[in-house]
């Protein structure tokens, strides 16, 4: 969707939202069903001229003699985008004729994501579910930090009290999760507090309770996808050594920009130690690496050499 939201912006594209009504039907299902798929399952957007992007599922490319259409499909929302407005009104006419569809106009909402249009680009935020998210670990009151956790932060299994009930703790580590969407500032302090979820402690608690008291704070804060850049690729990628107190292993860290605006990043402990910092290093590389060439080849999907 990042990816998307960049080439829109660099192109000036508009971007419009379609809903599929009645995907899912209300009602818990006790008994055992098997079921065969209807005729019509069997052709998904294909049957429009679409044709599934092999590196990246969700993401539908239908070329024409004006151009070509992206839809981005996630079960019954999807995102539709080109530049030539009227093609893709023919195409929502299509879909309603065959599915129920409602059409949500501009996009400016999707899978609780804020899209914002701009003079210079879109805005991707979370205000209201950080906003949910505070007020479910009932800080409103609490003051804000500055970041999202201490310096050189380390959370050992046996340092603290165990929590007696740690799904609370579990709740809000998820709830932070979906909020590294937009927010990737956080992305290395939930990596720590993420790592001790089955056997949490008051430390690890006090930790996560940091970050949201940071996300209070910065509430309004989100992802720019500029227009005034252009299709290229750039990657960064750095790691520590042997900074896990508990197994040693080093963390890899790395960000992915498309043009100006940052598409994809990541902060995870690697999965074997590391004998030497340029090993670690090496090892980043070869993550950011991996990462660099499926982004590359969805790019070519998209027809941007």
């Amino acid at each position: 969707m990042h990816s998307l939201l960049t080439i829109a912006a660099i192109r000036r594209w508009k971007l419009f939202q379609m809903d599929m009504k009645n995907t899912f039907l209300n009602g818990d299902l006790e008994e055992e069903v098997y079921m065969k798929p209807p005729p019509r399952l069997n052709h998904p957007p294909t049957k429009f001229g679409f044709t599934s992007s092999p590196h990246d599922t969700a993401l539908f490319i239908c070329k024409t003699a004006q151009g070509m259409v992206f839809l981005f499909l996630y079960v019954d929302d999807m995102i539709i985008t080109r530049d030539d407005v009227a093609c893709v009104e023919e195409l929502k006419q299509s879909l309603s004729q065959k599915f129920e569809m409602k059409d949500l106009g501009v996009l400016s909402y999707f899978l609780g994501l804020k899209v914002t249009s701009l003079d210079d680009g879109y805005l991707l935020s979370q205000v209201k579910y950080a906003s949910n998210l505070v007020s479910k670990a009932e800080l409103n009151d609490s003051n804000s930090v500055s970041t999202a956790c201490k310096p050189n932060l380390k959370l050992i299994p046996i340092d603290g009290s165990p929590l007696s009930n740690p799904s609370r703790y579990q709740q809000l580590v998820g709830s932070l999760v979906y909020l590294t969407t937009t927010r990737p500032d956080i992305a290395y302090a939930l990596h720590i507090v993420s790592q001790l979820m089955a056997a949490p402690h008051f430390t690890c608690y006090t930790a996560m309770l940091c970050i949201i008291c940071y996300i209070k704070g910065t509430l309004f804060h989100g992802l720019h996808f500029s227009t005034n850049s252009s299709p290229v690729l750039r990657a960064y990628s750095d790691a520590d050594w042997a900074c896990d107190p508990s197994n040693h292993r080093s963390t890899t860290s790395y960000y992915l920009f498309l043009g100006n605006s940052l598409i994809s990043w990541w902060s995870k402990k690697q999965t074997i130690p590391s004998h030497s910092l340029a090993e670690a290093e090496y090892i980043a590389l070869g993550d950011i690496t991996s990462k660099l060439l499926s982004l590359r080849w969805l790019l070519e999907d998209i027809g941007i050499p």
